[in-house]
């Protein structure tokens, strides 16, 4: 990859994240169904977070975090 072609990909990156990370952007996502934040955390999740942390836990000899 050139210099000139390195530089534009840069570019675009960082206009990228700057337009994702916008006000209008946010207030946007807000608005739909799936970007919604939920109060709770599903119980789902929360299993498979334990579940992670016990295997990690048990890997690496350690404690589980609370």
């Amino acid at each position: 990859m050139n210099g000139k072609n390195g530089n534009r990909r840069a570019e675009l990156a960082n206009d990228i994240r700057r337009q994702a990370g916008s006000e209008a952007t946010k207030r946007f996502l807000r608005t739909l169904p799936g970007f919604r934040l939920e109060k709770e955390m599903p119980q789902r999740l929360s299993d498979l977070l334990d579940r992670l942390d016990g295997a990690d836990a048990k890997k690496t000899g350690g404690e589980r975090r609370q």
